[in-house]
């Protein structure tokens, strides 16, 4: 396989797991409105009933634990990730690209090492059958391995990234590595908000 067709086979890997993480983020979204609206009943309950369905304390911090990793692959894959950027804007353009690949360097290390500690988490409450220590009572292992399982796929893809931007950075495709890991500037937020505004008066929601 030639160089075009490795980076046209990396290329559509990107575009499945960004349609994939779109899946994910939107069901991250999901849990979290779920974990809010069973909040807002219990306190509701609470209040005039003088009952309490219980645990919504807790299953909300598992809600948010989950849904915050499982969100993370398509803010990377959109780089919202803030970046400080008042020099980077008066580098040259090939410095600034290796910048970005160091980045993206810097942060799946630090992934890939968060994730090892979370996996080992889960492992050890499975392996020590650990529950919560509240009413309900929850083995940790099943919340825990939702939320290791959402960096696990980050993790995927920051390799995928990593392997694109790296092959663009050895043949100098800039515009590649900005497209991949790069600063958003302010017109490409722009455009983007513009292009949301229109879909939302058309009501379509993809």
């Amino acid at each position: 396989m030639n160089n075009p067709d490795r980076q046209a086979g990396i290329g559509r890997l990107l575009t499945l797991a960004r349609k994939l993480s779109r899946v994910a983020m939107w069901a991250a979204g999901s849990l979290t409105l779920l974990s809010a609206l069973y909040i807002s009943v219990d306190v509701i309950c609470r209040k005039f009933f003088n009952i309490s369905l219980g645990g919504s304390d807790e299953l909300s911090g598992y809600a948010f634990a989950i849904s915050i990793s499982w969100a993370l692959s398509f803010a990377t894959l959109e780089r919202a990730n803030v970046r400080i950027d008042a020099l980077y804007q008066t580098l040259p353009a090939r410095l600034c690209a290796l910048l970005d690949w160091i980045s993206l360097v810097c942060l799946a290390v630090f992934i890939v090492w968060l994730t090892r500690y979370a996996v080992d988490v889960a492992a050890t409450s499975w392996a020590r059958h650990s529950t919560a220590n509240t009413v309900l009572a929850t083995p940790l292992w099943i919340p825990q391995y939702l939320w290791a399982a959402g960096l696990i796929w980050l993790c995927a893809v920051l390799a995928l990234m990593l392997l694109r931007s790296s092959i663009a950075l050895v043949t100098g495709d800039l515009a590649t590595i900005r497209a991949i890991c790069g600063i958003r500037t302010t017109a490409e937020e722009a455009s983007e908000e513009a292009a949301a505004g229109v879909r939302m008066v058309r009501g379509d929601a993809s």
